[in-house]
C-alpha cells in the first residue's frame, strides 16, 4: 500500500526492546519504498520541543486502525495497550476492579494493569484490510 503526504499511519517498531509496538505518525514525504514520518507522541532527542521525524521502510507502516468501541474484554483477548507513547500488543490475563485489566506481553514476559481507556482490540493489517484477532 502506498501512502501520501498527510496520511495518518502507525509505525511498527523493529528495534530491540520495542518489538510489537506501534507509534502514531503522519507521512511527510514518500520516497518510494521508504517514507519520512513525523511522530505524534515521540520527540527528537536533541530538542524535546520538536516531534521526532525519521525515515522508515514501507514494510514498517500501516494505516491507523479504525476506532473500535470496546465495552469490555475477556481472558486471552488480544489487545493493544497504550504505554510509553505507543501501542503494545498483549493478551488480557485478568480483570482488576471494574475498569482495569491485566495485560500479559509474551515478548517480554511481563504483566501490567491498564484502565480500559488505555486498551483497544488488536487489529492486524492483512491484504489491505483490517482483521480482528478474534
Amino acid at each position: 500500500m502506498a501512502f501520501s503526504r498527510g496520511d495518518k499511519v502507525e509505525v511498527c517498531s523493529k528495534q530491540e526492546g520495542f518489538v510489537g509496538s506501534y507509534y502514531a505518525a503522519t507521512v511527510i514525504k514518500n520516497y518510494g519504498n521508504k517514507y519520512a514520518v513525523q511522530y505524534k507522541n515521540l520527540v527528537a532527542e536533541d530538542d524535546q520541543s520538536r516531534p521526532l521525524i525519521e525515515t522508515v521502510g514501507a514494510n514498517e507502516l500501516r494505516p491507523r486502525p479504525p476506532k473500535v468501541l470496546a465495552t469490555g474484554f475477556h481472558a486471552l483477548d488480544v489487545v493493544d495497550a497504550f504505554d510509553n507513547d505507543g501501542w503494545w500488543v498483549g493478551k488480557i490475563s485478568g480483570r482488576k476492579g471494574s475498569d482495569s485489566y491485566y495485560v500479559f506481553f509474551d515478548a517480554y514476559g511481563v504483566e501490567i494493569s491498564y484502565p480500559t481507556s488505555c486498551l483497544r482490540p488488536h487489529l492486524e493489517w492483512v491484504n489491505s484490510k483490517w482483521v480482528s484477532s478474534k
